[in-house]
């Protein structure tokens, strides 16, 4: 039995996130080491410390966080990703800042409607350049496929 169709969004889009992401993931090491000296124009960069749904290890990863009306959220803009698919199977992980300071949340998916538009949006604006413009740019891919987290405290 199969279910509906699920939308995986623009090819165009799809590919332009997936290249961007593994340019992101070979730079990792460098991005981290600008991430924990504070410079380097990341400063809503995050760290997030979430269980892998299949090992229980922890599974560090960057994001940038995102803030709208006081709250926090973290997201993907190019539908699940396997730290999406962890934090979803964990509900609770940790979000590290740059100083080393950590806390525990739960994460909450949210589903289409008024809250998830406004973390959407805020991304053109919160996420570092050159993402801003390329969110920006797809932004209806992101509308259709992107998956968002309100982080709430525990």
């Amino acid at each position: 039995m199969t279910g509906p169709p699920v939308d995986r969004g623009v090819l165009f889009w799809r590919l332009a996130f997936r290249a961007g992401y593994r340019v992101i993931r070979l730079l990792d090491p460098l991005i981290r080491r600008e991430w924990r000296s504070g410079s380097g124009g990341l400063g809503r960069v995050v760290e997030l410390d979430v269980a892998g749904r299949r090992t229980g290890r922890a599974r560090p990863i960057i994001v940038t966080g995102l803030t709208v009306d006081g709250r926090d959220y973290v997201g993907h803009p190019n539908g699940d990703a396997g730290w999406t698919r962890n934090v979803e199977a964990a509900g609770l992980l940790r979000v590290v800042s740059t100083d080393g300071s950590a806390r525990q949340v739960r994460a909450i998916r949210l589903p289409s409607g008024p809250e998830r538009e406004s973390v959407i949006r805020a991304t053109w604006s919160q996420q570092p350049f050159p993402a801003n413009h390329l969110y920006s740019a797809a932004r209806d891919h992101v509308r259709r496929v992107g998956v968002y987290f309100r982080l709430e405290p525990v």
